[in-house]
């Protein structure tokens, strides 16, 4: 899953990558959670438009949200006949600009977070679903969830799924509802390849909302488990030897 992530671009490297009309201005975040306003890029009357909506999907069928699970993750493998996700793969697919995300690895001392991110320290395009949901007093809130899947090579030892990273080549088919059908759609919801992130340990500081900085992706020393150590030495053998990608 992926319940914590970072957006630390500038506006402006975002807008050259997703290519949408709009001209926003935002903040860098390095500890988006749950709830909070999230940036996505959607498809509207043909073009590529910038918009913020809260994170953790409504279904437009729902009558009391209180009472409603929060859904900020979609398995990408059911996500097409889900009641709650399947009018989104239909008609409000998304994108989700992030530089990195974070994700927990259980220890037998506890949870250790990691940082991941891009290897070429880009900006990375998680794939997302949008709804519009209304309320009795007619007040509409744009809501969305990320597309999780099932782990690479190089998350397996931290955690069994990750978010589905879609490359700019597929942007335009993921955000075209009205031309590729769902069936086309997610055959492009798989894992990234093995080389695509590095990952190393940082700080229990992530787990608080309220710490908010670039310090949070700074790596800590931890003991490499016996998995990870095999997972390492794996890629190092693929890479000829060279720095491994965890620590």
């Amino acid at each position: 899953m992926c319940g914590r992530f970072s957006l630390t671009a500038t506006p402006e490297d975002v807008k050259a990558l997703f290519e949408y009309i709009d001209l926003p201005n935002f903040p860098p975040r390095y500890n988006i959670a749950p709830t909070q306003p999230i940036a996505t890029v959607r498809k509207d009357s043909g073009k590529r438009r910038f918009q913020l909506v809260r994170w953790g999907l409504i279904p437009s069928w729902v009558k009391d949200p209180a009472s409603f699970t929060l859904l900020i993750n979609a398995r990408s493998e059911t996500a097409a006949d889900k009641p709650s996700f399947r009018a989104s793969m239909r008609h409000h697919r998304c994108l989700v600009p992030a530089s990195g995300f974070y994700e927990w690895r259980r220890t037998p001392e506890g949870k250790q977070a990691f940082w991941i991110a891009p290897a070429d320290g880009g900006i990375m395009a998680i794939a997302g679903l949008w709804n519009t949901w209304s309320d009795p007093s007619g007040g509409d809130i744009d809501t969305g969830a990320m597309l999780t899947t099932e782990a690479n090579g190089m998350m397996a030892p931290i955690h069994h799924r990750m978010p589905v990273i879609l490359q700019k080549e597929q942007f335009e088919d993921w955000l075209d509802t009205g031309n590729v059908s769902v069936k086309e759609a997610v055959r492009m919801l798989v894992p990234a390849p093995d080389d695509y992130l590095v990952a190393h340990p940082v700080s229990d500081r992530v787990n608080k909302v309220v710490n908010d900085d670039p310090d949070l992706q700074t790596a800590v020393e931890v003991e490499a488990s016996e998995d990870m150590r095999k997972a390492g030495s794996s890629r190092e053998k693929k890479a000829g030897g060279g720095q491994l990608d965890l620590f």
